[in-house]
């Protein structure tokens, strides 16, 4: 009966039984792991793969792309090293002659072998090995030194070419600047015909160097290519250049904003432009208002291309700027208003006159509306618990901060005599205390009792 029990026990902990040779654990033992949690790891083990197969493509594309751009890079430097150097391996070179090198090597192979015993042969054929590794590796030596001396009168001459180049481009920008110096798009032209004698004196040097100008014109392409997939950013920042240059965004000493630059230009470069950075209200620094910084700062000329050109004083060397004088709602409005216009009109009445006439102008050129008002004007809007009365004038774009603090001083000097103080209140922040009564109506507070606190 006990052995019976026990028969049952093990029958119950062992309930399914594995064949052998299915690659299921032995009969009579039992087992680790259920259908049910195999089913588990692998919907788990499907997910993580799931998740992770997204960032591991873009990986490998990334690493394919840049793979690929090295690899371009390295065959367009490569081919034009053999053009430089080895003319003759790049297939370059006008003289065939035989390889004499290779022929000395059979011979002395052939001598070397003698024909005697199996032993022999196994000695001299290791030493042979030996001595044609190390004769091989001489004559690659030699062979590079001979192709350097063969071609030593075309680099001379490579060399001579691109001196040249450099004094011509010397003549070239004293004869430009002095004929077309005060041209806007002058420093682009010179720059373009010093690039163009530079690029063809070095095309006509590597050509005297490589002997086939058809192999050069390959070579050409192939790092150019290179040059197009590596070099992306300075060639936007050229392109950016040349936009900047014939069509005057901005020039040297303009006051501009480009992306979060702001500030007068300081040099124009091929690839980047350096500003001298200004403070202003809408950006953290140490000044908080349209004057230099001290800090220069440069940005790539691609943000042309790609971004926004603000130019504060291109064709027009004024800006609009405004005030508003708050005062209470409480105000003789009429009387403050004439008050505040006339202290604008003592101060920029004459001052707005030329730049309004100029400004006139050049909207009749646009063709655009040319009502441009040569005084300054006065306008009223209402603010949450207060009334602005706004002050528009015409001034210089590197003199808004000191004329507004000359009109704020003269306003507020004005505002405070003695015949105005109950016409025109200036605005404070006040504060009312209302009493309610339980039904929901104001009422007054009573005043405090005899006696009591």
């Amino acid at each position: 009966m006990p052995a019976y029990n026990q028969n049952r026990r093990t029958s119950k902990r062992n309930p399914r039984i594995s064949i052998p040779g299915d690659g299921a654990q032995p009969t009579g033992q039992p087992q680790r792991y259920t259908a049910g949690a195999t089913r588990r790891k692998l919907r788990t083990k499907f997910r993580n793969r799931k998740r992770t197969r997204g960032s591991a493509v873009k990986g490998a594309q990334n690493r394919l792309r840049n793979f690929r751009q090295a690899s371009i890079l390295a065959v367009a430097i490569t081919g034009l090293m053999l053009i430089m150097f080895a003319p003759s391996e790049a297939g370059l070179a006008q003289d065939n002659y035989p390889d004499t090198v290779a022929v000395v090597e059979e011979v002395a192979v052939q001598d070397l072998v003698p024909g005697d015993t199996a032993a022999a042969e196994v000695v001299v054929e290791k030493n042979g090995s030996t001595k044609e590794a190390a004769e091989e590796a001489i004559g690659a030596l030699q062979g590079l030194w001979e192709s350097f001396i063969f071609n030593l009168p075309k680099i001379v001459i490579a060399l001579v070419t691109l001196v040249l180049a450099w004094l011509l481009v010397r003549v070239l920008r004293a004869i430009l600047r002095r004929s077309i110096g005060k041209w806007q798009s002058a420093s682009a032209i010179i720059s373009l015909v010093s690039i163009a004698v530079w690029l063809l004196a070095i095309g006509v040097a590597l050509s005297v160097v490589a002997g086939d100008i058809r192999a050069l014109v390959g070579s050409f392409g192939l790092i150019g290519l290179a040059l197009s997939w590596s070099l992306q950013t300075p060639i936007e920042s050229f392109t950016g250049w040349l936009m900047n240059s014939y069509q005057g965004y901005y020039r040297v000493g303009d006051r501009i904003r480009v992306g979060e630059v702001f500030g007068d230009v300081y040099r124009i470069d091929f690839l980047t432009t350096t500003v001298w950075e200004i403070g202003a209200p809408y950006q953290p620094g140490f000044v908080r208002a349209e004057q230099p910084t001290g800090r220069m700062v440069t940005f790539p000329n691609n943000e042309v291309l790609t971004g926004t050109v603000i130019n504060l004083t291109g064709d027009f060397p004024y800006v609009w700027d405004e005030l508003d004088v708050g005062v209470a709602n409480e105000s003789d409005m009429p009387l403050a208003m004439q008050v505040i216009e006339n202290i604008a009109l003592e101060l920029l009445g004459d001052y707005m006159r030329t730049p309004a006439d100029l400004y006139s102008q050049l909207l009749q050129q646009a063709g655009l509306d040319d009502t441009v008002p040569d005084r300054p004007q006065v306008f009223i809007s209402m603010d949450e618990s207060w009334t602005n009365i706004t002050v528009r004038y015409l001034v210089g774009a590197r003199e808004r901060r000191k004329w507004k603090s000359e009109l704020t001083l003269r306003i507020t000097m004005e505002l405070n005599k003695p015949e105005y103080i109950n016409k025109i209140i200036p605005v404070y922040p006040r504060q009312q205390v209302q009493f309610i009564n339980p039904d929901g109506t104001p009422t007054q507070a009573s005043p405090p009792a005899a006696g009591t606190a």
